[in-house]
Protein backbone atom coordinates (compact mmCIF):
# COMPACT_ATOMS: atom_id res chain seq x y z
CA UNK A 1 0.00 0.00 0.00
CA UNK A 2 1.12 2.94 -1.00
CA UNK A 3 2.40 5.44 2.38
CA UNK A 4 1.36 8.90 3.03
CA UNK A 5 2.91 11.91 4.98
CA UNK A 6 -0.56 13.11 6.08
CA UNK A 7 -0.51 9.46 8.01
CA UNK A 8 2.59 10.18 9.75
CA UNK A 9 2.48 11.48 13.08
CA UNK A 10 6.06 12.21 14.42
CA UNK A 11 7.03 12.60 18.36
CA UNK A 12 10.52 14.24 19.14
CA UNK A 13 11.55 14.53 22.41
CA UNK A 14 13.62 17.82 23.54
CA UNK A 15 16.85 15.89 23.67
CA UNK A 16 16.21 15.26 20.25
CA UNK A 17 15.19 17.99 19.35
CA UNK A 18 18.95 19.49 19.73
CA UNK A 19 20.78 16.37 18.91
CA UNK A 20 18.98 17.00 15.54
CA UNK A 21 20.68 20.12 15.18
CA UNK A 22 23.77 19.70 13.35
CA UNK A 23 24.63 20.10 9.38
CA UNK A 24 22.76 18.62 6.81
CA UNK A 25 24.21 15.42 5.53
CA UNK A 26 26.03 17.27 2.13
CA UNK A 27 28.84 18.94 5.03
CA UNK A 28 29.25 15.56 6.67
CA UNK A 29 32.79 16.08 5.53
CA UNK A 30 33.54 19.25 4.46
CA UNK A 31 36.71 21.30 6.26
CA UNK A 32 38.55 24.33 6.00
CA UNK A 33 41.10 22.98 3.69
CA UNK A 34 38.54 21.83 1.33
CA UNK A 35 36.85 24.71 0.91
CA UNK A 36 39.01 26.42 -2.28
CA UNK A 37 38.82 30.11 -2.52
CA UNK A 38 38.10 31.76 -6.24
CA UNK A 39 41.57 33.15 -6.51
CA UNK A 40 39.90 36.32 -7.99
CA UNK A 41 37.51 37.37 -4.88
CA UNK A 42 40.56 37.84 -1.99
CA UNK A 43 37.96 38.02 0.89
CA UNK A 44 37.11 34.23 0.32
CA UNK A 45 40.41 33.20 1.64
CA UNK A 46 40.57 35.84 4.00
CA UNK A 47 36.85 34.51 4.94
CA UNK A 48 38.83 31.16 5.57
CA UNK A 49 41.63 32.19 7.65
CA UNK A 50 39.41 34.29 9.85
CA UNK A 51 37.15 31.27 10.04
CA UNK A 52 39.71 29.29 11.70
CA UNK A 53 41.01 31.30 13.64
CA UNK A 54 37.36 31.48 15.44
CA UNK A 55 37.36 27.66 15.72
CA UNK A 56 40.04 28.28 17.22
CA UNK A 57 39.02 31.03 20.08
CA UNK A 58 35.87 28.47 20.55
CA UNK A 59 37.83 26.07 22.03
CA UNK A 60 39.92 28.60 24.15
CA UNK A 61 36.64 30.12 25.37
CA UNK A 62 34.88 26.57 25.95
CA UNK A 63 37.72 25.29 27.96
CA UNK A 64 38.07 28.68 30.05
CA UNK A 65 33.69 28.93 30.35
CA UNK A 66 33.88 25.45 31.98
CA UNK A 67 36.70 25.99 34.85
CA UNK A 68 35.14 26.28 37.81
CA UNK A 69 36.36 29.01 40.47
CA UNK A 70 37.56 28.77 44.09
CA UNK A 71 33.71 28.77 45.05
CA UNK A 72 32.58 26.24 42.88
CA UNK A 73 30.65 28.10 39.70
CA UNK A 74 31.89 28.41 36.33
CA UNK A 75 34.01 31.17 35.34
CA UNK A 76 32.03 34.21 33.65
CA UNK A 77 33.66 34.06 30.11
CA UNK A 78 31.68 35.71 26.92
CA UNK A 79 31.46 33.76 24.08
CA UNK A 80 32.97 35.14 21.23
CA UNK A 81 30.95 35.93 17.35
CA UNK A 82 31.71 35.97 13.65
CA UNK A 83 28.76 37.14 11.29
CA UNK A 84 29.80 35.78 7.49
CA UNK A 85 27.95 38.01 5.33
CA UNK A 86 27.89 37.08 1.16
CA UNK A 87 25.72 36.80 -1.40
CA UNK A 88 24.41 33.00 -2.18
CA UNK A 89 26.77 30.52 -3.43
CA UNK A 90 29.74 31.60 -2.59
CA UNK A 91 30.55 28.79 0.36
CA UNK A 92 29.84 30.45 3.77
CA UNK A 93 27.74 27.17 4.87
CA UNK A 94 30.73 25.54 4.27
CA UNK A 95 33.06 27.45 6.06
CA UNK A 96 29.95 27.57 9.06
CA UNK A 97 29.93 24.14 9.03
CA UNK A 98 33.42 23.48 8.80
CA UNK A 99 34.06 25.64 11.94
CA UNK A 100 30.87 23.38 13.97
CA UNK A 101 33.40 20.30 13.05
CA UNK A 102 36.04 21.84 14.68
CA UNK A 103 34.85 22.97 18.03
CA UNK A 104 34.21 20.77 20.99
CA UNK A 105 31.40 19.09 21.78
CA UNK A 106 28.57 19.54 22.72
CA UNK A 107 27.51 22.28 19.90
CA UNK A 108 24.16 22.83 17.56
CA UNK A 109 24.00 23.97 13.99
CA UNK A 110 21.05 25.05 12.78
CA UNK A 111 18.74 27.40 10.29
CA UNK A 112 18.06 30.60 11.61
CA UNK A 113 13.90 29.19 11.23
CA UNK A 114 15.15 25.96 13.16
CA UNK A 115 16.53 27.43 15.57
CA UNK A 116 13.33 29.77 16.69
CA UNK A 117 11.14 26.31 15.94
CA UNK A 118 13.20 24.91 18.52
CA UNK A 119 12.68 28.00 20.84
CA UNK A 120 9.00 27.70 19.81
CA UNK A 121 8.29 23.68 20.80
CA UNK A 122 11.03 23.66 24.20
CA UNK A 123 10.22 27.27 25.33
CA UNK A 124 12.33 30.19 25.98
CA UNK A 125 13.97 29.38 29.18
CA UNK A 126 14.63 25.43 28.51
CA UNK A 127 16.33 26.32 25.22
CA UNK A 128 18.28 28.54 26.80
CA UNK A 129 19.17 25.59 29.53
CA UNK A 130 20.25 23.54 27.08
CA UNK A 131 21.76 25.28 24.73
CA UNK A 132 24.40 27.26 27.64
CA UNK A 133 26.05 23.79 28.31
CA UNK A 134 27.46 24.84 24.47
CA UNK A 135 30.56 26.07 23.04
CA UNK A 136 29.34 26.67 19.73
CA UNK A 137 26.21 27.82 18.58
CA UNK A 138 26.03 27.97 14.21
CA UNK A 139 23.27 29.90 12.86
CA UNK A 140 22.62 29.58 8.93
CA UNK A 141 20.62 31.86 6.69
CA UNK A 142 20.03 34.60 9.33
CA UNK A 143 17.75 36.63 9.10
CA UNK A 144 15.08 38.99 10.92
CA UNK A 145 11.50 38.58 9.25
CA UNK A 146 8.99 39.88 11.95
CA UNK A 147 9.34 42.14 15.19
CA UNK A 148 9.09 39.02 17.15
CA UNK A 149 11.50 37.18 16.30
CA UNK A 150 13.93 40.39 16.45
CA UNK A 151 13.50 40.44 20.26
CA UNK A 152 13.40 36.69 20.72
CA UNK A 153 16.68 36.17 18.77
CA UNK A 154 18.37 39.04 20.40
CA UNK A 155 17.92 38.25 23.88
CA UNK A 156 18.96 34.11 23.11
CA UNK A 157 21.97 35.63 21.34
CA UNK A 158 22.68 38.02 24.33
CA UNK A 159 22.59 35.10 26.77
CA UNK A 160 24.44 32.25 25.18
CA UNK A 161 26.71 34.91 24.74
CA UNK A 162 27.37 35.51 28.47
CA UNK A 163 26.76 32.25 28.99
CA UNK A 164 30.62 31.21 27.05
CA UNK A 165 28.84 30.33 23.81
CA UNK A 166 30.35 31.16 20.65
CA UNK A 167 28.28 31.89 17.98
CA UNK A 168 28.75 31.77 14.55
CA UNK A 169 26.24 32.96 11.59
CA UNK A 170 25.79 33.32 7.75
CA UNK A 171 23.66 35.63 5.82
CA UNK A 172 23.25 37.79 2.94
CA UNK A 173 22.13 40.92 5.25
CA UNK A 174 25.14 43.14 7.04
CA UNK A 175 23.52 42.73 11.28
CA UNK A 176 23.24 46.67 10.78
CA UNK A 177 20.61 46.31 8.04
CA UNK A 178 18.71 42.90 9.36
CA UNK A 179 14.62 44.00 9.09
CA UNK A 180 14.63 46.32 6.24
CA UNK A 181 12.21 46.10 4.20
CA UNK A 182 10.39 43.61 6.18
CA UNK A 183 9.18 45.48 9.47
CA UNK A 184 9.59 48.88 11.15
CA UNK A 185 12.99 48.09 11.92
CA UNK A 186 13.42 50.98 13.30
CA UNK A 187 11.36 50.95 16.67
CA UNK A 188 13.87 47.85 16.95
CA UNK A 189 17.05 49.30 16.54
CA UNK A 190 18.15 49.22 19.98
CA UNK A 191 17.69 44.92 19.64
CA UNK A 192 19.33 45.23 16.23
CA UNK A 193 22.49 46.89 17.77
CA UNK A 194 22.73 44.57 20.53
CA UNK A 195 22.61 41.85 17.92
CA UNK A 196 25.52 43.48 15.95
CA UNK A 197 27.69 43.84 19.08
CA UNK A 198 27.46 40.09 18.91
CA UNK A 199 29.59 39.43 16.00
CA UNK A 200 32.40 40.20 13.91
CA UNK A 201 31.50 40.83 10.60
CA UNK A 202 33.21 38.87 7.99
CA UNK A 203 32.49 39.47 3.96
CA UNK A 204 32.13 37.12 1.35
CA UNK A 205 32.74 38.34 -2.14
CA UNK A 206 31.79 36.40 -5.05
CA UNK A 207 29.05 35.94 -8.06
CA UNK A 208 25.90 36.47 -6.07
CA UNK A 209 23.01 34.08 -7.42
CA UNK A 210 20.27 36.78 -5.87
CA UNK A 211 20.78 38.42 -9.25
CA UNK A 212 20.32 35.70 -11.46
CA UNK A 213 16.74 34.40 -12.55
CA UNK A 214 15.50 30.78 -11.46
CA UNK A 215 16.02 28.20 -14.76
CA UNK A 216 12.39 27.08 -15.42
CA UNK A 217 10.42 25.05 -13.82
CA UNK A 218 9.85 21.14 -15.40
CA UNK A 219 6.22 20.75 -16.64
CA UNK A 220 4.24 18.68 -13.59
CA UNK A 221 3.38 15.40 -14.35
CA UNK A 222 -0.33 14.47 -15.22
CA UNK A 223 -2.06 12.50 -11.86
CA UNK A 224 -2.11 9.29 -13.57
CA UNK A 225 1.92 9.37 -14.27
CA UNK A 226 2.45 10.74 -10.77
CA UNK A 227 0.61 7.75 -9.23
CA UNK A 228 1.98 5.02 -11.16
CA UNK A 229 6.07 6.83 -10.39
CA UNK A 230 5.09 7.00 -6.33
CA UNK A 231 4.04 2.87 -6.69
CA UNK A 232 6.98 2.16 -8.75
CA UNK A 233 9.40 3.89 -6.13
CA UNK A 234 10.49 1.91 -3.11
CA UNK A 235 9.90 3.74 0.33
CA UNK A 236 8.24 6.58 -1.62
CA UNK A 237 5.03 8.80 -0.36
CA UNK A 238 2.07 10.25 -2.31
CA UNK A 239 0.00 13.13 -1.13
CA UNK A 240 -2.66 15.01 -2.00
CA UNK A 241 -1.33 18.55 -1.78
CA UNK A 242 -4.50 20.55 0.56
CA UNK A 243 -4.15 17.22 2.20
CA UNK A 244 -0.65 17.48 3.10
CA UNK A 245 -0.99 21.13 3.91
CA UNK A 246 -3.31 20.68 6.45
CA UNK A 247 -1.12 18.15 7.85
CA UNK A 248 1.71 20.55 8.20
CA UNK A 249 -0.49 22.53 10.30
CA UNK A 250 -1.11 20.04 12.79
CA UNK A 251 2.65 19.44 13.29
CA UNK A 252 5.24 21.78 15.10
CA UNK A 253 7.58 23.09 12.73
CA UNK A 254 10.29 21.60 14.26
CA UNK A 255 8.93 17.47 13.47
CA UNK A 256 9.06 18.53 9.93
CA UNK A 257 12.32 16.47 9.68
CA UNK A 258 11.04 13.76 11.61
CA UNK A 259 7.99 13.45 9.18
CA UNK A 260 10.08 13.04 6.02
CA UNK A 261 12.59 10.49 8.10
CA UNK A 262 13.40 7.32 5.91
CA UNK A 263 11.58 8.51 2.98
CA UNK A 264 13.48 8.43 -0.42
CA UNK A 265 10.77 10.63 -2.73
CA UNK A 266 8.06 12.63 -2.15
CA UNK A 267 5.04 12.95 -4.73
CA UNK A 268 2.47 15.31 -4.66
CA UNK A 269 -0.91 15.57 -6.12
CA UNK A 270 -2.81 18.54 -6.74
CA UNK A 271 0.28 21.16 -6.21
CA UNK A 272 -1.54 24.68 -6.84
CA UNK A 273 -0.77 28.61 -5.71
CA UNK A 274 -0.91 28.98 -1.56
CA UNK A 275 -2.75 32.75 -0.86
CA UNK A 276 -2.01 32.44 2.73
CA UNK A 277 1.39 33.42 4.31
CA UNK A 278 1.32 31.06 7.26
CA UNK A 279 0.66 28.05 4.86
CA UNK A 280 3.30 29.54 2.60
CA UNK A 281 5.92 29.71 5.43
CA UNK A 282 4.71 26.27 6.51
CA UNK A 283 5.94 24.89 2.87
CA UNK A 284 9.25 26.61 3.04
CA UNK A 285 10.14 24.74 6.24
CA UNK A 286 9.48 21.61 4.08
CA UNK A 287 11.33 22.40 1.13
CA UNK A 288 14.11 23.43 3.89
CA UNK A 289 13.85 19.76 5.08
CA UNK A 290 13.31 18.04 1.99
CA UNK A 291 16.84 19.69 0.38
CA UNK A 292 18.85 18.83 3.83
CA UNK A 293 18.01 15.12 3.40
CA UNK A 294 18.15 15.54 -0.51
CA UNK A 295 14.58 13.47 -0.77
CA UNK A 296 13.48 13.91 -4.28
CA UNK A 297 10.24 15.75 -5.74
CA UNK A 298 7.45 15.18 -8.21
CA UNK A 299 4.41 17.17 -8.36
CA UNK A 300 1.41 17.22 -10.49
CA UNK A 301 -1.06 20.59 -11.11
CA UNK A 302 0.76 23.78 -11.06
CA UNK A 303 4.09 24.22 -11.64
CA UNK A 304 6.77 24.38 -8.86
CA UNK A 305 7.71 28.31 -9.73
CA UNK A 306 4.01 28.99 -9.09
CA UNK A 307 3.28 28.29 -5.73
CA UNK A 308 3.44 31.88 -4.22
CA UNK A 309 1.84 34.59 -5.40
CA UNK A 310 3.67 37.57 -6.75
CA UNK A 311 2.46 39.66 -4.13
CA UNK A 312 3.64 37.16 -1.63
CA UNK A 313 6.97 37.27 -3.66
CA UNK A 314 7.04 41.14 -3.25
CA UNK A 315 6.75 41.25 0.63
CA UNK A 316 8.52 40.66 3.40
CA UNK A 317 9.24 36.90 3.05
CA UNK A 318 10.63 36.78 -0.44
CA UNK A 319 14.28 35.22 -0.25
CA UNK A 320 12.82 32.72 1.85
CA UNK A 321 10.10 32.49 -1.08
CA UNK A 322 12.74 32.29 -3.68
CA UNK A 323 14.89 29.69 -1.58
CA UNK A 324 12.09 27.26 -1.18
CA UNK A 325 11.29 27.44 -4.95
CA UNK A 326 15.12 27.36 -5.97
CA UNK A 327 15.19 24.12 -3.42
CA UNK A 328 11.90 22.43 -4.87
CA UNK A 329 13.25 22.83 -8.40
CA UNK A 330 16.58 21.28 -7.98
CA UNK A 331 15.05 18.41 -5.97
CA UNK A 332 12.68 17.91 -8.71
CA UNK A 333 14.72 18.36 -11.33
CA UNK A 334 17.08 15.50 -9.32
CA UNK A 335 13.54 13.13 -9.32
CA UNK A 336 13.44 14.21 -12.87
CA UNK A 337 17.08 12.76 -14.19
CA UNK A 338 17.06 9.30 -11.84
CA UNK A 339 13.48 8.40 -13.22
Amino acid sequence: MQERLVDRHPEVPADQLVAQMVPPPMFDEVSFASYIPDPKEPSQAAAVRKAEEFAGQVAKIHKAASKKSLFGKKKAVTGAGLYLDGGFGVGKTHLLASIFHSAPAPKSFGTFGELTNLVGALGFVNAVERLSANSLLCIDEFELDDPGDTTMVSRLLTELSAAGVSIAATSNTLPSQLGEGRFAAQDFLREIKKLGAIFEPVRVDGPDYRHRDLPPAPEPTSPEVLAERAAATPGSTLDDYDALLSHLSTLHPSKYGALINGVTSVFVAGVHPVTDQAVALRIVVLADRLYDASIPVTVSGAKLDEIFSQEMLDGGYRKKYLRAISRLLALSRFEAATA
